[in-house]
C-alpha cells in the first residue's frame, strides 16, 4: 500500500524516472471486502475498487448492460424539438443537410444521421468544412449556402457557439447536436441538444457527440413505433458510437462503456464496409479493442480532415460500398503515413521549446511559424502525455495563431479556453473538458498562455508529478493467466478515466533480455525451475529502460506494466508489457 507522498515498493526513481503510486490502505481494504463478498479473484478487486464499485454493484458493473444504462433521451433538453422535425423533414420529403466537424467525432456523427436517414430512404446532404480554409464548425458563407438549397441544417459535433453562422442560415431550420461547451446564450437555432449547455444539469457531460445523435435515433425509433413504423437496427450502429466515444476520449464510464463494449462487438463482425476496409489497410487481424479504435483506426479516419480532404472520413464511415470503402480506406491510411512525418517535425520544435520555457509548471505550451494546422492537436497529446500537464500547440500565420489543447483528468480545459475567450484574450475558443480549440492574435500569445496557465493552475493542473506511475498492486508469475486476463477485462474497457489494469512483478529474476525489432525489449523473468513469464516494452530503447535491462540477466528487479494475451504462431500467451522497471 502507499499513502500520499509515499512510493510503493520504495520506488522514488524507477529506471524510467517514475515515482511508483500504489493502492491505499483504504482501496485495499474496499478490495479485500469485495474479495470476500463476491468471491472474484483478488487482482480484479484491487481494479474494481479503485473505480469505487461496492460489492453488491459489482455484478451489474462487470456486464455493463446498454438497456440498462441507456438514459432517456428526453431528459435532454430540445431533444423534443428535434426529434419532431427531423420526422417532420422525413414526412414532408424535404431536403437535409448535415453539417459535420471535420474528427472522427463528427465524421461517425454524420455517418450515424446519413445512414439511419438511408435507411428510411433519404438522402441527405454532407457537408464538412475545410479545416484550413474555414476553420472549426459552421461558417457563415457555408450555412446561407446551404440554407438557400435545404428545409433542415443538422449541426453534429459543432454549432453550440455558432450564433452568427447559425443566423446566416435564413430560410431554414437548424438543429445543433454537439456536447462541447455551451455559451450563456444559445445561438437561434430551432433546437440545440446538448449535454453540456449551461442549463444542463451534467449527468449525461460525459457523452460525445455521437452519443447525443446516438439518443436522438433511439428517440426517433420510438416515435415510429408509436406510428407502427419499424425504424432502422440501432444496434448496428454501435460500431460508429465506441469509435467516436473512444477516439474523441471521452470517459469510460456510465454508458459509455456499454456503447464501446457493445460496439466493439459490433464491429468484429465486420459489416460495415468502411471499418471493415480501414482494419484491412492498417492491419487489423484480430478483434478489435479501445487501443486499436484510439490509434490505429482513429487517425486513419482523422486524417483526411487534417491534411487532405476534409469530408474522406465521414464518407468512409457512412458508404455502403465495400469498393467505395477500400478506395478511401487506401486514400486515408496513405495520408496517414504523411501526417506522420508531418507532426514528427512539429513535435521535435514543440517539444524542445516547451522544454526550454520549463515542464513543471500548470501549462506547457508552444506556439510557431508555419506549422501545420492539422497536426498540433495530435501534438499537443503528445506533450500532455509526456509531461502529465495539460498542453496547447499553436501554428502561427503572420498576426493570427490557431492553436489545439488536450487536457489531462480533473482538469476542465474547454471551460478555461471559453473563459479566456470571454476576457478578450482570444479572437474565439471553444472545446470540452479533454480538448480544446482556439485562435488568437499573435500579439497577445503570451499574455494569453499566461492566463490560461493561471486559470488551468486553479482546477490544480501542475500539482501531480510528471513521472507518477500508479499502480493497482502486486502479482506473481504463476498468477498471471489467461483465465485471469479474462477476468480483467470484465471491468473494461479501458481508456479515458478508466485506466488499464497495472499490475507489478517484485523482485523477480531477469532470466532472459534481448532486443527485437529495432527499439523493443523482448525478456523472460521467474524463478528457474519454477513459473516464468515473458514481457515486450516497446520502444525501451528509445529511454533509459532497455539499456538498463539488456545487460541484467539473473538481475532482480520489480517489474511494472499490464497483462495481455500475446497471440503468434497459432499460440496464446501471457505476456507483460512492460512499462516501467526498477532495481529490486
Amino acid at each position: 500500500m502507499s499513502e500520499a507522498g509515499d512510493a510503493y515498493l520504495g520506488v522514488a526513481r524507477s529506471l524510467s524516472g517514475r515515482r511508483w503510486i500504489g493502492p491505499t490502505l483504504e482501496h485495499e481494504r474496499q478490495a479485500e471486502a469485495l474479495a470476500q463478498a463476491t468471491r472474484l479473484p483478488p487482482a480484479l478487486c484491487a481494479v474494481l475498487a479503485r473505480r469505487a464499485v461496492a460489492p453488491d454493484q459489482a455484478a451489474d458493473f462487470l456486464a455493463p448492460s446498454l438497456r440498462a444504462l441507456l438514459p432517456d433521451p428526453m431528459v435532454l433538453r430540445d431533444m423534443d424539438p428535434a426529434a419532431a422535425r427531423l420526422l417532420q423533414a422525413l414526412e414532408r420529403r424535404e431536403r437535409i443537410a448535415v453539417f459535420a466537424d471535420y474528427d472522427v467525432d463528427g465524421g461517425a456523427s454524420a455517418a450515424l444521421l446519413l445512414t439511419w436517414l438511408r435507411a428510411m430512404g433519404h438522402d441527405a446532404t454532407l457537408y464538412i468544412p475545410d479545416r484550413i480554409d474555414e476553420g472549426y464548425g459552421p461558417n457563415e458563407p457555408a450555412m446561407a449556402a446551404l440554407a438557400a438549397e435545404h428545409a433542415l441544417i443538422v449541426c453534429v459535433d459543432c454549432g453550440t457557439l455558432s450564433h452568427g453562422p447559425v443566423a446566416a442560415a435564413q430560410g431554414a431550420d437548424v438543429v445543433v447536436l454537439d456536447h462541447h461547451l455551451g455559451g450563456e446564450t444559445l445561438p437561434p437555432a430551432l433546437a440545440v441538444v446538448n449535454p453540456n449547455r449551461q442549463d444542463e444539469p451534467g449527468d449525461l457531460g460525459h457523452l460525445c457527440a455521437a452519443g447525443v445523435v446516438f439518443l436522438l435515433l433511439v428517440e426517433l425509433n420510438r416515435r415510429l413505433r408509436g406510428h407502427g413504423v419499424q425504424g432502422p437496427d440501432l444496434m448496428a450502429m454501435l460500431d460508429l458510437v465506441a469509435l467516436a466515444t473512444v477516439a474523441d476520449v471521452a470517459p469510460l464510464i456510465g454508458v459509455n462503456r456499454a456503447f464501446v463494449r457493445q460496439g466493439l462487438k459490433v464491429m468484429a463482425g465486420r459489416q460495415r464496409p468502411g471499418l471493415r476496409a480501414l482494419a484491412d489497410v492498417a492491419r487489423v487481424d484480430q478483434a478489435p479493442n479501445p487501443y486499436h479504435l484510439g490509434f490505429v483506426l482513429g487517425p486513419r479516419v482523422n486524417a483526411g480532415g487534417r491534411i487532405g480532404a476534409a469530408d474522406l472520413g465521414a464518407r468512409l464511415l457512412s458508404t455502403a460500398s465495400l469498393a467505395e470503402a477500400e478506395a478511401i480506406a487506401r486514400q486515408l491510411d496513405q495520408l496517414n503515413e504523411d501526417r506522420r512525418a508531418l507532426e514528427a517535425a512539429v513535435r521535435d520544435e514543440a517539444l524542445a521549446q516547451a522544454e526550454r520555457r520549463g515542464l513543471d509548471g500548470p501549462l506547457v505550451w508552444a506556439a510557431g511559424e508555419g506549422w501545420h494546422p492539422g497536426v498540433i492537436g495530435i501534438v499537443a497529446a503528445r506533450l500532455k502525455e509526456a509531461t502529465n500537464r495539460p498542453a496547447v500547440v499553436i501554428a502561427l500565420d503572420g498576426a493570427e495563431g490557431k492553436g489545439s489543447g488536450r487536457s489531462i483528468g480533473g482538469v476542465d480545459l474547454g471551460a478555461a479556453v471559453q473563459r479566456l475567450a470571454a476576457e478578450g484574450l482570444l479572437l474565439k475558443g471553444g472545446g470540452h473538458r479533454m480538448a480544446a480549440g482556439l485562435t488568437l492574435a499573435t500579439d497577445q500569445l503570451d499574455d494569453a498562455m499566461a492566463r490560461l496557465s493561471e486559470l488551468l493552475a486553479r482546477q490544480g493542473a501542475g500539482v501531480g508529478g510528471a513521472a507518477d506511475l500508479r499502480l493497482d498492486g502486486v502479482l506473481m508469475p504463476g498468477a498471471a493467466t489467461p483465465e485471469l486476463i479474462e477476468a480483467l477485462d470484465r471491468a473494461g474497457p479501458f481508456g479515458q478515466a478508466a485506466p488499464a489494469p497495472r499490475f507489478v512483478f517484485p523482485a523477480m529474476r531477469i532470466l532472459d533480455a534481448r532486443r527485437v525489432g529495432g527499439a523493443h525489449l523482448r525478456l523472460r523473468f521467474g524463478e528457474t525451475g519454477g513459473a516464468q513469464l515473458e514481457a515486450i516494452a516497446f520502444g525501451a530503447f528509445d529511454t533509459a529502460l532497455g539499456p538498463a535491462l539488456e545487460g541484467a540477466r539473473h538481475g532482480q528487479f520489480h517489474l511494472a506494466g499490464k497483462l495481455d494475451i500475446n497471440s503468434y504462431g497459432g499460440r496464446n500467451r501471457v505476456q507483460l508489457r512492460l512499462d516501467d522497471a526498477a532495481p529490486a
